[in-house]
């Protein structure tokens, strides 16, 4: 199993700080509407919570439909191309448009100053940060480890891991200013359950629910919550990358039947089970690797 893209879920008034790497290359699928191999920010607010929301590899919605979840007022957006500077700009001025605030910033999240600067930024536009997102992610096309390169090797540790590292290095003393917070990791069921011909990719994701454990201990007397979403494949832009093969009905059919309940994982699948480990339901919940994954990895 591998990650799958979940829509961003916004609440009422929602003070938001959202951006994606111009340092990562990205790719528009017309034929779909969403970003590929993205990587950036979004700042939300839930209830009184200010939140980091990293990593554009997940979709962000142009259109919004209402919810209510545990009291929260909950905009949760459908499908809609992330698309370099422009597309930041314009996600945070329909946030706006919705009776929200919220703050673009563009970053490399595999660039210390650059996450230093996007945290600062975030902590000094909203006053608090109180969850961070780590969501950046990408992967190399299926294929046989004897095929992998260098660069795609260094690229996904850098992207997968390496970014976890160093947003949560330059985040750790606003949290333990504020005497607490929040970290949500995309890792993936591809490093509990891993599947062929993404070998690199799996061991990043390996390390990012080791990482995900390890910190939990770590920052627990700092009050620091940390878990992570495992979520299964999901009918993405990066869909034909993980099979390695077309997107077809009768390959999409082929991974479907391998997860139990019978579907790929949706965004809002992803995006309920962040609300969740974000809320404050989940306040005594660390070091979960939360398998989002329809029975994947039984």
């Amino acid at each position: 199993g591998v990650e799958a893209p979940s829509a961003t879920a916004f609440v009422d008034h929602t003070v938001g700080l959202f951006g994606h790497s111009s340092g990562a290359d990205s790719c528009f699928d017309p034929r779909r509407g969403f970003m590929i191999y993205s990587i950036g920010v979004i700042t939300i607010n839930v209830r009184d919570f200010t939140a980091d929301w990293r990593g554009q590899h997940y979709e962000i919605g142009r259109k919004s439909r209402h919810r209510h979840r545990g009291g929260f007022g909950v905009r949760r957006g459908d499908r809609q191309a992330v698309r370099r500077r422009g597309g930041g700009t314009r996600v945070a001025a329909e946030i706006t448009a919705a009776g929200g605030r919220a703050r673009y910033h563009n970053c490399d999240v595999t660039k210390r100053a650059q996450v230093r600067a996007m945290i600062a930024d975030a902590v000094e536009s909203f006053g608090k940060l109180d969850i961070l997102v780590n969501n950046a992610g990408w992967s190399h096309r299926n294929k046989p480890l004897a095929e992998v390169t260098d660069d795609e090797y260094d690229r996904i540790f850098d992207v997968n891991v390496k970014a976890i590292y160093l947003a949560v290095q330059e985040a750790l003393p606003q949290f333990r200013a504020q005497a607490g917070g929040c970290i949500i990791n995309t890792a993936s069921t591809a490093g509990l359950r891993p599947r062929p011909n993404l070998s690199v990719y799996n061991a990043s994701k390996g390390a990012a629910n080791v990482l995900t454990k390890s910190l939990a201990v770590e920052l627990a007397a700092d009050n620091i919550r940390v878990n992570a979403l495992c979520p299964v494949i999901g009918a993405t832009g990066l869909l034909e990358t993980f099979m390695g093969l077309p997107d077809t009905p009768e390959n999409r059919a082929k991974f479907m039947a391998t997860i139990p309940l019978g579907r790929f994982s949706t965004p809002e699948d992803l995006a309920n089970a962040a609300l969740y480990l974000a809320s404050d339901e989940a306040n005594f919940i660390t070091g979960v690797l939360l398998e989002v994954d329809g029975g994947r990895c039984i």
